[in-house]
C-alpha cells in the first residue's frame, strides 16, 4: 500500500552500481530502511544527492509490516536547507544529531512528536546564528533524552545542586556514584533544560571545555539508561569544529 510521508535521511549505503539502501526516520512508520534503483547513476534525473543524511524528504513509500526492507515510489527535498549543507559548524552539528538518532533509535515505531521536534532542530540550525548553533547538540541531546522516556526531573536550585544521572533527578547531596554533574554543570544543564525557545540557547555561554564535558556527561547519561547504546564517532569532530 502507498503512503505520503515525511522523512529524515539517517544512513545511504551503496548497493550494486546504482542503487542504495536508506535508512530513513519517518513520520508514520519511524525508522524505516528502503531500497532505491537508480539513484547513483549518471543518469540527469538521477536524485542521489539528496539522500545525504540530514536531508528532509517528502516521500511516497510502499509499506508493508511484515518486511524489513520497504521500496520508495517518490521522493523529493521537503525542505531545501540554506546553510546547512555548506557550513561546516553546522554540517558537524547536523552530523552529531543524526548518529545519535542512529544509535537511539533501534526500532521501527513511530514517534511523531520525536520526528517533528528533530524536524524543527534541523531547520532551526540551518537559520540559526552560530551563537546558538554550539549549544544546539547539548539541548537536542537532552530533549532526546526526554523523547525516549527518560528525563531530567525537577530544577536545580540551592537546596538540590547535583544532577544524578542514573537517578535523572537533583540532589541535594553528591551520590555515592561517580555519574553526577557538580553544582556549577547541574545549573547550566537546568537553564539548557529549560529553553523552551531555540532562540534563548544564545543567552547561555560556556567555553569549549564545559561544553565538551556537558556532552559526554549527556551521553553517558544515555548510556545508563538506553541498552546497548555504543559510543559515537562524531563527537571529537564536532568538538574540533566548534572549537567554542
Amino acid at each position: 500500500m502507498l503512503h505520503k510521508t515525511r522523512g529524515i535521511v539517517l544512513r545511504t549505503i551503496k548497493y550494486g552500481d546504482t542503487s542504495a539502501i536508506v535508512n530513513i526516520f519517518t513520520e508514520l512508520f519511524g525508522v524505516q530502511s528502503y531500497m532505491i534503483n537508480g539513484v547513483r547513476s549518471s543518469k540527469p534525473k538521477a536524485k542521489g544527492n539528496l539522500l545525504q543524511p540530514g536531508n528532509i524528504l517528502d516521500l511516497i513509500v510502499y509499506h508493508y509490516e511484515q518486511k524489513s526492507i520497504q521500496r520508495i515510489s517518490e521522493f523529493k527535498l521537503g525542505y531545501i536547507p540554506v546553510s546547512l549543507n555548506i557550513n561546516v559548524v553546522k554540517s558537524t552539528v547536523a552530523l552529531y544529531m543524526i548518529e545519535l538518532l542512529q544509535k537511539s533509535l533501534r526500532e521501527p515505531e513511530q514517534h511523531l512528536e520525536l520526528y517533528y521536534f528533530t524536524e524543527q532542530a534541523l531547520e532551526t540550525l540551518d537559520r540559526t546564528p552560530l551563537t546558538i548553533a554550539a549549544n544546539i547538540p547539548l539541548y537536542f541531546t537532552l530533549k532526546l533524552a526526554e523523547h525516549l522516556g527518560f528525563r531530567i526531573n525537577g530544577r536545580y536550585s540551592e537546596y538540590a545542586p547535583y544532577l544524578d544521572l542514573l537517578e535523572g533527578s537533583f540532589t541535594d547531596m553528591p551520590p555515592h556514584h561517580t555519574n553526577y554533574l557538580d553544582a556549577a554543570n547541574s545549573e547550566l544543564t537546568d537553564r539548557l533544560f529549560q529553553c523552551y525557545e531555540w532562540e534563548s540557547l544564545g543567552n547561555i555561554s560556556m567555553n569549549k571545555d564545559i561544553r565538551r564535558k556537558l556532552l559526554y556527561a549527556y551521553l553517558d547519561f544515555f548510556k545508563l539508561h538506553l541498552p546497548d547504546f555504543t559510543e559515537l564517532h562524531s563527537p571529537p569532530i564536532l568538538h574540533e569544529i566548534l572549537d567554542a
